[in-house]
This record gives structure tokens, C-alpha cells and sequence, in this order.
């Protein structure tokens, strides 16, 4: 008995009640002015189907009276785009008149047969009442009052669990819509995929500074050299700072622009960060890196950063030779370093797998391992 009451706690229950209402206001007025043409209505609306922007006012509709629900994916809020949508949304507005005159005959009729039994019990005898066509009175009538009102109630709530099941079907989006949402859903997924190879390149490499900083100079017992190791630990604390907050910008969905994120030409503070940490660099760059579509120049900043962050993380205060070499038609880095016996082996580490996902989203590719006695990351990413 409770779960058949259930519906009556529900605020869906009147708001769909509400729903179905609505295109009886306009039906009413229109009675008034031409009482011989009730049905006319349901023809008026056939023109406002073919409005691109009615479509949407119809998805908010069902979805904060139908649903309750303001972010539904299931109710299209977009305007007509094709014929389809046109012709969808015109036979949802039939579809509402035939459920509000359904609704408003429930609604009059099944309590005054209610009203109308009660009479029939006390000697009355009703005029007028389809359902009940008696004109003989009787005490038991009585007994019947109480039908109509649960027809109501079971019509009441079975309409609304109708319209609100029709509703997806003719307001669902479209297959573009489908494939625009996918689209979007897939950025969102990238977006926070780079994020968190942000993060992990740029806090990782400074975490891994400031530690090799600090073993040095504990190491070391110079204060010139402390002094040096904590001017380096500082500078790469404070530039992982701004990555950070540029990220954090990203994730409340900041205005600030990605042309924000460090490029190649940037590239000298990470080479000076790694002689800071006791690495030997020997770099070549080469090419118009100032030129480099911006994509490339980011990513491949980031890469170069992942690739020093391993050395110094694995292989410590070792010789590191780096080549960076903008061509007309491909962007080249090459980092090697004495292989040793930390040196992780290929495929190992979330920094050799982002390295690898940054090259194929470019178009490029990255070998990372062995080679020749030294560990290589080789990376090729197109400018066109």
C-alpha cells in the first residue's frame, strides 16, 4: 500500500500534473472566443514546431517539470538544427495536446463523478455526466465514490510517467548532438590527461632539484656551494609555484590563455636548473625555436624538462648531452646520459609513458633506452 502511495510524495508527480496542464491555458482562451472548434489548437501549435528556438524552450520545460532534472543529457536544450529535429519537435507539441486534453477530461470529470455518486446516494439525481449515465438514486452509490478519485490519481500519475518516457524520445538529442557531447567529454578527459602530466613533469622535476640540491650540499660542507645549491633549489621552487597556479587556473576553468605555458625558447632556465643540480650540460640548440607552432614549442619544453628530471632522478650529477634541433619540417630532442645502474629500463615510469603520449598526440614519436652504453630519449615531432 505504501509503495502504491508513494507517487504522492513525490514532487515529479505535480510538476508533471502542471506540465500536462499547460496547453489547455491556451486551449481554454481559444474556447471561449470559438466554442465550435475546440480541436483548432492542436493545429495552431503544428507552425511553432518549425521555430528552431521552440525546441529548446520545450527542453527546459521537460526537464525542470518532467525530470527535475536541469542537467538531464537525455533532453536536448539546442534548437532545431535539421528537418529531423523540426519535424521531432512537431510531434512532440501534438503529442502534449493530446496528453492535456486527456488531462484536463480526467481532471473535470473523475471528481465530479465522484461528487456526482455521493449525490446519487443522498436522492439526487446528476445532469450532464458521461460517466455516469443512471437517473435512478440509491445508497450504495456511496460505495463507489471513492473509484473515480483512484482512476484520477492512477490517471495523474500514468500520464505523467508517459510524457516524461515520450519526452527523450522526440526531445533526446540528435546524432550530432550525440557526437558534439562525445567531442566535448573527450577534450575534458585530455585536458585533465595533460593536466596531470603537468603536474607531474613540473613538480616532479623541482622536487627532484631541490633533493639532489640538498644531498649536495650537506655533501659537500662549502658554504659557497650551499649557498649556490639553495639559490638553484629557490629559483625551481618558484617557477614550479607558477606552473602550479597556472594548472590550478586551468582546473576553476580560468580566462588565462594556454600561450601562458613555458615554450623552447625558455628553455636555457631548465638547462641552468640542471647545472645547478651538478649535471655537466653540453647543449646544442639549433633552429628558429622562437618559430615553432605553439603546440610543439610547449610540448617539447616539457618533454626536454621530463628527460632532465630522469637524469637527475636515476643517473644523478652525470655528463648530459642534449640536442634540440628546429628543421623545416620536424622538431628534434635528443638527451643522453651515461648508462647506469638506476637508469630505469624501457617502458618503466610515468614520466617515459608521458614523454611517449606527448609525441603521439603531435604526430610524433619518442625511443627511449639504451643505446651504445648511454640512455637516449630521442623524440621527432612534425611542424606540419
Amino acid at each position: 500500500m505504501a509503495r502504491l502511495l508513494r507517487p504522492l510524495t513525490r514532487g515529479t508527480t505535480y510538476t508533471r500534473f502542471v506540465h500536462l496542464w499547460v496547453p489547455m491555458l491556451a486551449t481554454s482562451v481559444w474556447i471561449l472566443v470559438v466554442p465550435a472548434m475546440p480541436w483548432a489548437t492542436a493545429l495552431m501549435v503544428l507552425p511553432l514546431g518549425l521555430v528552431p528556438a521552440v525546441r529548446r524552450g520545450e527542453g527546459l520545460q521537460a526537464r525542470f517539470m518532467l525530470t527535475r532534472d536541469a542537467q538531464d543529457p537525455a533532453i536536448s536544450l539546442a534548437p532545431s538544427a535539421t528537418w529531423r529535429d523540426r519535424w521531432r519537435t512537431m510531434l512532440w507539441l501534438e503529442a502534449r495536446m493530446v496528453f492535456g486534453w486527456a488531462a484536463s477530461a480526467v481532471t473535470v470529470w473523475l471528481p465530479l463523478t465522484t461528487v456526482d455518486l455521493i449525490r446519487l446516494s443522498t436522492g439526487h439525481v446528476p445532469d450532464g455526466n458521461p460517466f455516469l449515465p443512471v437517473s435512478h438514486p440509491h445508497w450504495a452509490y456511496a460505495l463507489l465514490a471513492p473509484l473515480p478519485l483512484i482512476a484520477f490519481y492512477g490517471a495523474v500519475v500514468g500520464l505523467g510517467a508517459l510524457v516524461t518516457a515520450l519526452a527523450p524520445r522526440l526531445l533526446g538529442p540528435s546524432a550530432a548532438e550525440r557526437l558534439a557531447a562525445l567531442e566535448e567529454r573527450t577534450e575534458q578527459l585530455l585536458e585533465r590527461t595533460r593536466i596531470a602530466r603537468e603536474l607531474h613533469d613540473s613538480i616532479g622535476h623541482a622536487l627532484t632539484v631541490a633533493v639532489v640540491q640538498a644531498g649536495a650540499a650537506r655533501a659537500a660542507g662549502d658554504p659557497a656551494f650551499t649557498d649556490r645549491a639553495l639559490l638553484a633549489v629557490e629559483e625551481t621552487g618558484r617557477a614550479a609555484l607558477e606552473d602550479l597556479e597556472r594548472v590550478l587556473c586551468v582546473l576553476r576553468e580560468s580566462e588565462r590563455p594556454v600561450s601562458g605555458r613555458p615554450t623552447l625558447v625558455e628553455a636555457g632556465r631548465l638547462l641552468e636548473s640542471a647545472r645547478g643540480s651538478g649535471a655537466k650540460i653540453d647543449a646544442e640548440l639549433s633552429g628558429p625555436l622562437e618559430a615553432l607552432p605553439g603546440p610543439v614549442s610547449r610540448e617539447g619544453y616539457r618533454i626536454l624538462q621530463e628527460a632532465l628530471t630522469n637524469v637527475l632522478r636515476h643517473a644523478g650529477a652525470v655528463p648530459v648531452r642534449i640536442r634540440v634541433a628546429a628543421g623545416e619540417r620536424t622538431l628534434t630532442l635528443e638527451v643522453r646520459n651515461p648508462l647506469t645502474a638506476q637508469t630505469p629500463g624501457p617502458g618503466r615510469g610515468s614520466g617515459l609513458r608521458g614523454i611517449r603520449e606527448r609525441a603521439a598526440l603531435l604526430g610524433g614519436r619518442a625511443l627511449t633506452g639504451p643505446d651504445d652504453g648511454d640512455w637516449q630519449v630521442h623524440v621527432e615531432l612534425p611542424l606540419r
